[in-house]
């Protein structure tokens, strides 16, 4: 059977097969609608139509079929224009459904001032979980460079001083459900920045912030953690008692002077008293040290020396490194009366390691007291440099070589007129740490 034939079979075999399926069913519906009197007849007389249209439906699928098959035989194989369009339908088909090609293509569309916008939404999104950083007047700069680490930038407030002194605080933000960040040192004006860093978390507590996590890298009234004398209050304990009543959920704090501070906040409130001596032990870890002794300036900061020198040890594999303490004798608060030293220092790198370096008196002394036994070179390392009075000029007058200590306090224009002085960032580590808290991970991670 020629496709000719084929082709000609359909148009005659279409017409009064359809004819025949039209009459059937007319027939079929008036049957329908007949009276129950002609019921048998209409019966019999509809099963022969039901036959006739059965037998239609039948010849309408064989025509198809023989239809199909003959406009394929008639067409013949398909011309190079319908190659050419079913080859670029393919290739979009692939195309659309690669996102990898997609990607590339609208990156290519957008300009350079489309892509920095994108980049920012991006940032924006990166912590799209409620994590918001508010920072006081204390140390703004160092506010600013954890807001940088973390990809985010600081929320919008207002504090500041009314024109009778009293501290103004207003959240610009909606914090709503959010885990809030204050980054607030009580550093010098002490009062000040503690009225500030109360104010603020009681303003975002009463703008319903879900968590609130004060970050201080100094803690002020630290140094008066027990009862010395009669009648003087335990400061840092008062202190802790006012955060807690304000409504904080949790402390992070760079080397508290003693670390019972810990204990006076309620279980309810957990502390994390980070170590700021991992930030030094990279910068003397880089340096060629000679028969390095790691020296602690009173009886107190043995504990905390003992850290520094593990952590250099392990670290940078400086296994003859020695240990040292000076205990001191203090006339008055502020005065040393006699230092005595305990250990070897002949011909070693002496680096002394303390917390805090207030007026300088102490170091100095130690320094020289090192120097009078023998030391080949003295260093220091403090993580608060308070500076207070002539603290800088006397570190300048010093026999130290360097005074090594980190930015959680605001520096001056006089600290940094200091040749001997060097200021080492913490914000990488307090970034880092607020970053495994907000993320749910651990923090003794960033000590091992």
């Amino acid at each position: 059977m020629s496709a000719a034939f084929l082709c000609r079979t359909r148009a005659v075999l279409q017409k009064p097969l359809v004819t025949s399926v039209r009459n059937t069913s007319s027939k079929a519906f008036v049957a329908t609608t007949s009276s129950e009197s002609q019921s048998n007849h209409s019966w019999r007389y509809n099963s022969n139509n039901f036959a006739s249209m059965a037998a239609a439906g039948l010849a309408i699928g064989s025509a198809a079929i023989a239809a199909a098959a003959a406009v394929t035989l008639c067409d013949g194989q398909p011309t190079s224009s319908q190659k050419r369009e079913r080859k670029v339908t393919a290739e979009s088909y692939i195309q659309a459904t690669s996102p990898e090609h997609l990607l590339k293509q609208a990156h290519s569309e957008l300009t350079a001032e489309e892509e920095r916008l994108e980049e920012a939404a991006l940032k924006a999104k990166k912590h799209g979980g409620g994590l918001k950083l508010f920072s006081g007047n204390g140390n703004m700069g160092l506010s600013l460079e954890i807001a940088k680490i973390l990809g985010i930038n600081l929320g919008k407030a207002t504090v500041g001083q009314f024109a009778d002194g009293e501290v103004n605080v207003q959240i610009h933000e909606n914090v709503r459900g959010k885990d809030v960040y204050i980054i607030q040192p009580t550093c010098p004006p002490v009062n000040n920045n503690l009225m500030e860093l109360l104010l603020m978390v009681s303003t975002l507590n009463r703008a319903s912030a879900r968590r609130i996590t004060v970050v201080i890298p100094y803690y002020g009234y630290a140094r008066q953690d027990r009862k010395m004398q009669a009648r003087v209050p335990i400061s840092a304990a008062d202190v802790a008692r006012l955060l807690e009543a304000m409504g904080i959920d949790r402390v992070i704090a760079v080397d508290l002077h003693c670390g019972q501070i810990q204990g006076f906040f309620g279980p309810r409130v957990p502390v994390d008293n980070l170590d700021g001596g991992i930030v030094g032990i990279d910068h003397f870890g880089s340096m060629d040290l000679h028969n390095p002794v790691i020296v602690s300036p009173d009886a107190g900061g043995v504990y905390r020396a003992k850290k520094f020198k593990e952590g250099l040890a392990h670290k940078y594999e400086m296994n003859d490194i020695g240990l040292a303490m000076i205990i001191k004798q203090r006339a008055r608060a502020g005065t040393v009366d006699k230092m005595d030293l305990v250990g070897d220092v002949a011909d070693c790198d002496c680096i002394l390691v303390d917390d805090m370096i207030d007026t300088a008196g102490t170091i100095c002394q130690a320094a020289a007291v090192l120097k009078e036994k023998g030391a080949r070179r003295v260093f220091a390392f403090a993580s608060h440099g308070l500076l207070s009075g002539p603290g800088n000029e006397r570190i300048a007058n010093s026999v130290m070589e360097e005074c090594v200590i980190l930015n959680t306090i605001p520096s001056s224009p006089q600290r940094e007129a200091n040749e001997k002085l060097v200021v080492l960032s913490v914000a990488p580590l307090l970034a880092q740490t607020i970053f495994n808290i907000h993320a749910k991970k651990s923090i003794s991670a960033l000590f091992k």
